[in-house]
């Protein structure tokens, strides 16, 4: 296909070369990242097709992994894609990271802390801000419940042991782990997240509550407290 071709729009281009009939001839597979893209976009600008607009996004994102960290509006300042492209990109994402999201229903039971990561890996490692959540269990460590406690900057005063195990003692948990994520894609835990965890571990242990574990999300990998040995159980 000519360079011309290219940058007319698709409907110009040979069946066998557009990103739609591909698909549904040999599956998405055998698509590159920014034709698969081109699929959702549907249509390009003014001498330029789908899949080169496509390109574009991709090379001002940083990859497909930066269409989940961008927002609508850093979308909407590429030329050709608009308010509702850049929601079915948005809603494209998040379809795919519920996808793969291991399910983590009441019932499941929690075997270590990669079941953890594996659920929320995928939901939580391209957020801007951080999400602390704690997963409630009874005596058998199956999941009663998942909650989000607190959504900002993780600091002493916004998770407070109290609203926690408020929660806790509500559902009769048994036990509890805690989880949350780094932004920055580093996991190491900090200072503040050491106190924390203390004083998490204190209080579940005035209540008989057991604080099995605490996971540190960050981009592609994670940090258990317990699998480090940082972490004393309290005994119910």
């Amino acid at each position: 296909m000519t360079v011309k071709a290219q940058r007319k729009g698709i409907t110009y281009w040979p069946e066998t070369e557009r990103p739609r009939e591909r698909l549904l001839a040999n599956g998405p597979s055998a698509l590159s990242d920014a034709q698969l893209l081109a699929i959702l976009l549907r249509t390009g600008r003014r001498d330029s097709s789908a899949v080169q607009v496509a390109i574009e996004v991709l090379h001002r994102v940083g990859g497909v992994a930066g269409l989940g960290k961008c927002g609508v509006e850093e979308l909407c300042g590429i030329e050709g894609v608009g308010p509702a492209k850049a929601a079915q990109l948005k809603a494209a994402v998040e379809l795919g990271r519920r996808t793969m999201a291991h399910p983590l229903s009441t019932g499941t039971r929690v075997s270590s802390s990669g079941d953890l990561f594996h659920h929320f890996h995928p939901a939580l490692r391209d957020l801007k801000h951080e999400i602390f959540k704690v997963v409630l269990l009874d005596a058998k460590n199956t999941v009663l419940k998942e909650s989000t406690v607190s959504e900002g900057s993780l600091t002493l005063s916004i998770v407070h042991p109290r609203e926690v195990f408020a929660l806790a003692v509500r559902e009769s948990a048994a036990a509890v782990i805690f989880l949350h994520n780094h932004p920055s894609g580093d996991p190491t835990p900090s200072l503040e997240d050491r106190h924390l965890t203390d004083r998490l571990v204190a209080a579940g242990g005035l209540l008989g509550i057991r604080v099995l574990d605490h996971v540190i999300v960050g981009d592609g990998r994670y940090v258990s407290f317990a699998d480090e040995g940082w972490l004393k159980v309290a005994e119910a």
